[in-house]
């Protein structure tokens, strides 16, 4: 469960000392991640089934349009196995700019002694795909692996919804959730536009 937790999280830090982000500049963008990413989990899948989205379509969409991991896995389970793989993939696939995006802004903003934190969880998912690809003599094994995975990522999500407290919100703002909502909303309506018109 921790890779789909890590994946906001290492954002936030690897992008932190480049852009001389202090903990409550960290704190605040984590803060309004954890709230949206709360609101995607129930109002993603029901406004895939009012607009008739198909497992496919759902997938991209909420892999694109969730910051979270655990959320877009969170919301695309409810849209079945094949929405499921899609978005995970696709968002794993996301992830893998973080560091092209660090290094670049390190070298916009001339930070060339600032430490960047890898995103070491792509590197598991990476060698899990591979492995059940090339290896696959052992999918009982992989299914039971699978089981355990849900189960790591409901308890996942259970821990990121005790860290929304009141005093996490209070420390957020008004302003950085009104930000936040803004781009959240003209992002998700432009890929949801996008997705809708492509053929699956």
């Amino acid at each position: 469960s921790m890779p789909f937790r890590a994946s906001s999280w290492s954002r936030s830090v690897a992008m932190a000392p480049i852009i001389e982000a202090d903990e409550r500049d960290v704190a605040v963008s984590l803060g309004t991640v954890f709230i949206l990413n709360a609101v995607a989990l129930f109002v993603f899948p029901w406004l895939g089934h009012i607009l008739g989205m198909s497992a496919h379509q759902f997938g991209l969409w909420s892999a694109i349009a969730i910051h979270d991991t655990s959320s877009v896995v969170g919301a695309a389970s409810h849209y079945g196995a094949e929405a499921l793989k899609i978005a995970t993939t696709v968002k794993l696939t996301r992830a893998l700019w973080i560091l092209p995006l660090v290094l670049a802004m390190a070298l916009i903003l001339k930070k060339k002694d600032a430490k960047i934190a890898f995103p070491y969880f792509i590197i598991a998912f990476v060698g899990a795909s591979i492995i059940v690809s090339f290896v696959p003599s052992f999918h009982a094994a992989y299914s039971w692996l699978v089981g355990i995975a849900k189960i790591g990522l409901t308890v996942t999500l259970f821990l990121i919804g005790t860290g929304l407290t009141w005093e996490t919100m209070k420390s957020v703002g008004l302003w950085p959730v009104v930000q936040g909502v803004i781009l959240w909303i003209l992002i998700s309506s432009a890929s949801l536009q996008i997705v809708r018109s492509m053929t699956f």
